[in-house]
């Protein structure tokens, strides 16, 4: 069992995305990650996006093309239902990394440009939320 505090280091391997910083959200569903300029491409059941955003020090302006793993209605912290493009990815929290779904999503207005929810943190995480990056601390 990983103890993660209600921030941490997260990491997007696959994208090259490495300490991303990451709300830690039980109370979310699925973990999503900041994108902008998605665009659903149905012939070819994929979706064109660019993670994060250019006032994020690690944006580039390299677009990624993945297949759509699902589209789902989601209801967002505003409390607007939203449809979500999910796609399939490893996500690195605390030494462990695994293959999980993660929705792309709009989250400029967001504190955090990534969630993880409870889905990925119930394969082995526990959540200490009077702490934040516990999980990235060097012993």
């Amino acid at each position: 069992m990983v103890i993660v505090g209600n921030i941490e280091h997260a990491s997007l391997p696959d994208f090259g995305f490495f300490d991303i910083d990451a709300k830690i959200d039980t109370g979310a569903d699925s973990c999503s990650i900041h994108c902008n300029e998605i665009r659903i491409d149905q012939e070819n059941e994929t979706v064109h996006f660019k993670l994060l955003d250019n006032f994020h020090p690690d944006y580039s302006e390299k677009e990624i093309r993945l297949p759509i793993f699902r589209i789902k209605r989601v209801k967002s912290s505003n409390g607007k239902v939203q449809e979500r493009v999910f796609v399939k990815t490893h996500v690195a929290l605390g030494g462990k990394t695994y293959l999980t779904s993660v929705s792309l999503a709009d989250r400029k207005e967001m504190k955090y440009p990534m969630l993880i929810g409870r889905k990925f943190l119930a394969k082995g995480y526990l959540v200490d939320v009077s702490v934040k990056y516990q999980a990235s601390k060097k012993d």
